[in-house]
């Protein structure tokens, strides 16, 4: 299975990192790209895990790279994560903007119909995030997931709430996965 990773400059970098760690134990090729505000937020929330995420990335790519295989339809793959996703990302997305690397290969996953998983870090949504993120939502195979607190799941570290968000993402991709309790799986 083949996967793109891209990271955008919102906060939150530190789920893409666990993304990466479980999705190359689970054996998934991940092509990474990350934006040059990325990099900035990396600084701030997770300093010395740009390094990892490169090791655990099949290729890694800056945003500026538009000549990548993945900038390109017959670079086939199994879907996209755009993990976090800024808002400025999301608004070039919904109007059809691929000026980098990031959006280009979103923009392909969606003409190629594969599965888009958005994931915003933005809080409280004005009108003009909702807006964007509603145009997006409209278009097949384009899911939009927030990294939420959960408590179903009986969780005891904030790991576990992690762990539950790119569990989800999995399941979106039809991921085969443990990463957390379903509902109704050990309830008496």
């Amino acid at each position: 299975m083949r996967i793109i990773l891209g990271i955008t400059g919102a906060s939150g970098v530190h789920l893409s990192t666990i993304f990466a760690e479980k999705a190359v134990e689970l054996g998934i090729e991940l092509y990474t790209v990350m934006s040059k505000n990325a990099y900035k937020v990396f600084k701030y929330e997770a300093p010395n895990e740009i390094e990892l995420i490169k090791r655990m990335s099949k290729e890694f790519y800056d945003e500026d790279m538009m000549d990548a295989p993945i900038a390109s339809s017959s670079f086939l793959t199994n879907g996209m994560i755009i993990l976090p996703c800024s808002m400025n990302t999301v608004a070039k997305l919904a109007a059809g903007i691929s000026d980098n690397l990031i959006l280009r290969a979103a923009d392909i996953q969606i003409k190629m119909n594969n599965d888009l998983v958005i994931v915003p870090r933005e809080s409280p949504l004005s009108q003009i995030h909702l807006r964007n993120l509603y145009k997006l939502s409209k278009l097949n195979k384009v899911h939009i997931l927030f990294p939420l607190l959960t408590y179903y799941h009986e969780p005891k570290t904030i790991r576990d709430m992690e762990l539950f968000n790119i569990g989800k993402i999995f399941d979106i991709l039809g991921i085969e996965h443990n990463l957390y309790k379903r509902w109704g799986h050990d309830k008496g």
